[in-house]
């Protein structure tokens, strides 16, 4: 485990000015925040000012409660930025969520309310970071969500190495990039210029603060020893619940009480063992249901039973967690030894759909550890995101004007 604490204390420093602002999680009423912008699965939104920004959340209640959006805007390191609300969106907000329906024909009673930016009443105007919030009737924040809105003024190349560090070179993967200025002009890149990457869109492991080691003619060059490196990780646990009357992948058997009850197969530690290539969506999650015309609103919740073999801890604790939960670790996801069983178990309700899910440890100074139960190997595939942030000297408020995504899938020496 001693790489996995050095690791959380390189994350600690290169992301220290990156979590001013936390996303706030919703209470177990809320459930289901899918939110995207240009994709079918729920990550986290990277959009351009044309396209379109979707939320979708149900509220486990008959009541048909009043929300409203409320907007703001963010500079790179998640502070708030200087802007007034007029200069970053045009038209308003704290607006109430018109647009819900009724479950229906489902055991679990819920109202499905979606959101879509821009609207009639709300459109943005600059790129840069964004927090999403949503409030109830009593002015009580519920939820908040972070997106990041990107323009294409410099070009981005990212590519996937095997870890220059001999120690690491079957376990990290290390992410090159290089930022083309060809057609845009920094002034002073090594004090304006700033980057994110983020592994899988987790926002909680992204790697900030790292300056262009080198600048040749048009090009930023970011190569790295260490500091972009991240844990390869193993490939994500999946089950499919569309069929909450059957078994379908990943579920061993399923039973029907108040609600139905979908029982997964046990896992197991994975950190010893090798690596083993298992297509996955990298987290994400997507709501899919048989034989109905309308996932939102006709797709039922089932009780996800989760089990892990693995030796109790004494100081440390276990959670299962994804997109689905946007990567938290709170009482809803941290697993219970039953000694019973000698299992980790843990049952969540969730909507039929088909979801990514893997096991975290955080160990007993609180540091995450993704790697200690899903072992890490660099073959693994995932998905790499770099954002470039510009902030011209005198500017206001930073701005994200390049963007570019890589794959691991063919990971080079």
């Amino acid at each position: 485990m001693l790489k996995h604490l050095y690791i959380s204390f390189i994350l600690l420093i290169s992301t220290v000015g990156f979590s001013q602002i936390e996303e706030i999680e919703p209470n177990d009423l809320i459930k289901t925040i899918n939110f995207r912008s240009n994709t079918n699965q729920s990550e986290l939104p990277i959009l351009t000012l044309n396209e379109r920004l979707y939320l979708e959340f149900d509220v486990l209640s008959p009541d048909e409660e009043d929300y409203y959006y409320v907007i703001e805007h963010y500079n790179y390191d998640w502070t708030k930025s200087n802007l007034m609300k007029s200069e970053y969106l045009s038209g308003l907000d704290n607006v109430r969520i018109v647009n819900y329906e009724n479950s229906f024909n489902t055991y679990q009673i819920y109202s499905n309310y979606r959101l879509q930016i821009p609207n009639q009443q709300t459109r943005l105007r600059v790129t840069g970071n964004y927090l999403l919030k949503i409030y109830d009737d009593y002015d009580e924040i519920v939820f908040s969500r972070k997106f990041m809105v990107y323009e294409n003024l410099v070009n981005v190349g990212v590519q996937l190495k095997r870890s220059r560090d001999v120690r690491h070179v079957n376990t990290k993967q290390s992410v090159d990039f290089t930022i083309n200025t060809t057609n845009f002009n920094f002034n002073n890149p090594k004090q304006t210029v700033n980057t994110v990457i983020l592994q899988n869109n987790n926002l909680k492991t992204a790697i900030s603060g790292l300056k262009p080691q080198y600048i040749l003619g048009n090009e930023l060059i970011y190569r790295y020893t260490s500091e972009s490196s991240f844990w390869g990780g193993n490939e994500y646990l999946n089950f499919e619940t569309k069929d909450v009357r059957g078994t379908n992948l990943g579920v061993q058997f399923t039973d029907l009480e108040d609600l139905y009850h979908s029982y997964l197969y046990t896992d197991i530690n994975r950190y010893n063992r090798g690596y083993t290539y298992n297509p996955d969506i990298n987290g994400n999650f997507q709501i899919t249901i048989l034989d109905r015309d309308n996932p939102s609103i006709e797709a039922d919740y089932t009780i996800v039973h989760f089990s892990l073999l693995n030796p109790e801890l004494s100081n440390e604790s276990i959670y299962v967690y994804g997109a689905f939960n946007n990567y938290a670790l709170n009482a809803s996801n941290k697993m219970v030894f039953n000694p019973d069983s000698g299992l980790y178990e843990k049952d969540i309700k969730l909507k039929q759909g088909f979801y990514n899910y893997k096991y975290v440890l955080v160990n007993s100074e609180g540091a995450l550890e993704e790697g200690v139960i899903s072992g890490d190997f660099y073959e693994t595939e995932n998905n790499y995101k770099v954002l470039v942030y510009y902030r011209d000297l005198g500017a206001r408020y930073d701005r994200i004007v390049g963007f570019g995504e890589g794959n691991s899938i063919q990971i080079g020496n």
